[in-house]
C-alpha cells in the first residue's frame, strides 16, 4: 500500500498574496497567515471553505451567511467580496509575511513567524484608517507587539497612536471553526466592532 505524502514540507513560506489596500480604507483587518494552497477555494484572503469569515460578513451585512458563496456553494465569490470591501473601505493583510509550518495543518498554534509584517508601512499607505482588527489570538499578540499597545480581550479594543492618529486595535474571535463559538455569536462580536468603527 502506498501513502501519499502531504504537501507540508517544513520550508519557509512567503506570503502568497499582496496586501489588499483599497483607497480610502478606514479599517485594516489582519489575520495570521493563509492556509496551504490546497485548502483554497479562491485566490484571496480567508479562502478555505471551512473558514467562516465571509459567512460572518454575509450574516452581518446581508442577513445571509451564504451571500458571498458562489451559486454552487463550492467556493467563495472573490469578485463579490472585493467589490464589497472596496465599497466599505476595508483593507486586508496578515501579521506574518513569512512563516514555517511546524505541522501539516492550518492551525495558528503551529505557525512559527519568520518575518513579521511591516504594519506601519501598511498604515502609512492608508491615511484614512483609524482601526486595526486582529482576527484571532496570534494576530492580536503580533499586532499589539508591533503597535506598542496591550493585547485586548476578545471583542475589545486597545488604544494606540500612529503618526498623529488616535487609533484602536480590536481583537476578534477567530473565524476558524476550531474556535468554539457559534457563527451567530462571532457575527454579533464583529458587528459591534463594525458599528464602533462607523462601517455600519
Amino acid at each position: 500500500m502506498t501513502v501519499d505524502k502531504p504537501e507540508f514540507s517544513g520550508r519557509t513560506e512567503n506570503h502568497p498574496l499582496d496586501p489588499f489596500l483599497p483607497s480610502g480604507a478606514r479599517l485594516l483587518m489582519l489575520g495570521s497567515f493563509p492556509p496551504q494552497r490546497r485548502r483554497w477555494s479562491m485566490e484571496f484572503y480567508y479562502p478555505n471553505l471551512q473558514n467562516d469569515m465571509w459567512r460572518i460578513f454575509g450574516h452581518i451585512f446581508f442577513g445571509d451567511r451564504a451571500h458571498f458563496l458562489t451559486a454552487d456553494g463550492k467556493a467563495f465569490d472573490r469578485e463579490r467580496i472585493v467589490g464589497f470591501l472596496t465599497d466599505r473601505g476595508i483593507a486586508l493583510y496578515d501579521t506574518a509575511s513569512a512563516v514555517n509550518r511546524l505541522k501539516d495543518n492550518a492551525s495558528d498554534q503551529f505557525l512559527e513567524i519568520v518575518e513579521t509584517t511591516d504594519i506601519a508601512a501598511l498604515l502609512r499607505s492608508l491615511p484614512a484608517c483609524r482601526a486595526v482588527v486582529a482576527t484571532g489570538g496570534k494576530a492580536a499578540e503580533t499586532a499589539a507587539s508591533v503597535l506598542g499597545c496591550d493585547v485586548p480581550a476578545v471583542g475589545r479594543s486597545a488604544a494606540f497612536g500612529f503618526d498623529g492618529r488616535e487609533m484602536k486595535l480590536w481583537r476578534m474571535p477567530s473565524s476558524s471553526r476550531a474556535y468554539p463559538l457559534p457563527l451567530e455569536r462571532k457575527a454579533a462580536i464583529y458587528r459591534e466592532m463594525f458599528e464602533a468603527s462607523g462601517l455600519i
